[in-house]
């Protein structure tokens, strides 16, 4: 089957919520804050449009000075801006769902957001600190709350107005579909790690019959080496030579292909750039896959 690799300007559709969200997206996951400022200023100008941050990175400020600048200086509006952000584990109780995501939006500079999703299923002990931790380092989980409880205060924000779609990250299908089942307003959209060394078929399947989008990190794998030394028989390659393309560009098109949206990761602004304008380079065979 011949299928365009202009992912750069493929959007998808949410079946629950509202918009289209840019198949290809920049991951904000940066350790330091003058680089966030940086990167995320670089990816708008290399011409992402799709920006996923999370509470937990710790930067959400930063990006949104990156917003602003960026914003301002290319002309751009923020209605061509895709802007996800995360719930995190410590802000599960539902009183504690919408003071969490105003504060997100105050960072962010923002007054409304196209997707906001639930972290990790996983419920920490209420309150500040992120990562809370007993006298033996073992982290403090909150029986007290359920992931549906936390979903339904998720929905209150949809509600609201001033978040257009609501989803997952990080959740295995045995946690996703009683919630599915359950959800008044369905998730828009799922975040898992999700490549040719991790397919994920089953949750894609079911993500492809409820029109749940599938939104991948990382494409090319954590830790997966592309280079010549993988050898011939390499995963990486088999794709490269049935598209045509270099390896990195044939991973990430494999993901497009199954109907997944992605983000990169950020690696320096050359290669930012290079990933950006490489998801255009060719139009791409794609046979049966292994």
């Amino acid at each position: 089957m011949i299928e365009s690799s202009d992912f750069r300007n493929k959007t998808i559709v949410l079946g629950h919520g509202s918009g289209r969200m840019p198949a290809l997206g920049f991951g904000t996951l940066i350790p330091d804050a003058a680089t966030t400022i940086s990167a995320t200023g670089d990816a708008l100008k290399a011409g992402y449009r799709h920006l996923d941050c999370a509470e937990r990175y710790r930067n959400e400020r930063e990006v949104g000075e990156a917003l602003r600048i960026g914003l301002a200086a290319g002309g751009i509006a923020r209605e061509e801006i895709f802007v996800t952000t995360k719930l995190w584990n410590s802000n599960h109780r539902p009183e504690r769902v919408e003071p969490a995501f105003d504060a997100s939006l105050e960072r962010l500079g923002l007054d409304y957001l196209d997707l906001y999703l639930i972290h990790t299923p996983f419920a920490f002990q209420p309150g500040d600190e992120q990562d809370p931790r007993d006298e033996n380092g073992h982290v403090i989980y909150d029986k007290g709350v359920t992931l549906l409880e936390t979903w339904r205060a998720m929905e209150d924000l949809v509600d609201h107005g001033r978040c257009r779609a609501i989803g997952l990250s990080d959740i295995g299908l045995s946690e996703l579909r009683p919630l599915y089942e359950s959800a008044r307003i369905k998730p828009a959209v799922v975040q898992v790690e999700a490549h040719p060394y991790l397919p994920e078929t089953e949750l894609l399947e079911f993500c492809k019959e409820k029109a749940i989008v599938c939104l991948a990190f990382p494409p090319l794998g954590h830790g997966i080496r592309l280079g010549a030394a993988r050898g011939p028989g390499h995963l990486a390659d088999r794709l490269a030579n049935r598209k045509d393309a270099c390896a990195s560009t044939a991973c990430v098109g494999d993901s497009t292909w199954r109907g997944i949206a992605h983000h990169a990761q950020n690696r320096g602004p050359r290669a930012r750039e290079s990933r950006y304008h490489h998801a255009s380079s060719r139009s791409v065979r794609r046979d049966q896959p292994d």
